[in-house]
């Protein structure tokens, strides 16, 4: 009986602050610490996609990311990276649908606008590419990356073709 007092004495503590941090992370957040075996496999086959991408490896990234997106065609993100890998593998036709679709999920992806508009770009399209600088100017109400790299790339694009 000691033994069982000091128990509930010592875990009553934990069990209040486990339960108040779990209350506190909201429903959704709970569930995923939890985790799936399936939503591990999809963030890690992401991060590696991410991974190849930085290191140049397109096909790879784009290989990862045509799983995922099978998986679940509706993961902005994922639109967005596989627009990418296609951008810079020179396919600007299966680039653009891939960012059309990731924008049509989620209007203001600041990823996808800032790499649109770097496609439009690098297509001569700076009319489209400043709509996209125009989306991000509004989606970045205190300022972002996105939006400061697609101005310096327009900027760079207009001083070379001499455009004021």
């Amino acid at each position: 009986m000691a033994a069982s007092k000091r128990l509930r004495a010592c875990c009553q503590p934990c069990l209040t602050a486990t339960l108040l941090v779990l209350s506190l992370a909201g429903p959704g957040q709970a569930i995923a610490a939890g985790g799936d075996d399936d939503d591990k496999v999809a963030q890690s086959e992401y991060s590696l996609a991410k991974q190849a991408i930085k290191d140049g490896d397109y096909d790879v990234a784009i290989n990862k990311l045509a799983r995922l997106h099978e998986e679940d065609p509706n993961d902005a993100d994922v639109l967005n990276l596989l627009g990418y890998g296609y951008r810079k593998t020179g396919n600007y036709d299966q680039a653009r649908g891939y960012y059309l679709q990731a924008l049509a999920i989620e209007p203001k992806h600041r990823g996808a606008n800032e790499y649109l508009g770097e496609l439009y770009l690098e297509t001569e399209q700076l009319d489209k590419a400043e709509e996209r600088l125009a989306v991000l100017d509004s989606a970045c109400w205190l300022g972002c990356g996105e939006y400061t790299d697609l101005k310096e790339s327009v900027d760079k694009y207009k001083t070379a073709k001499g455009i004021q």
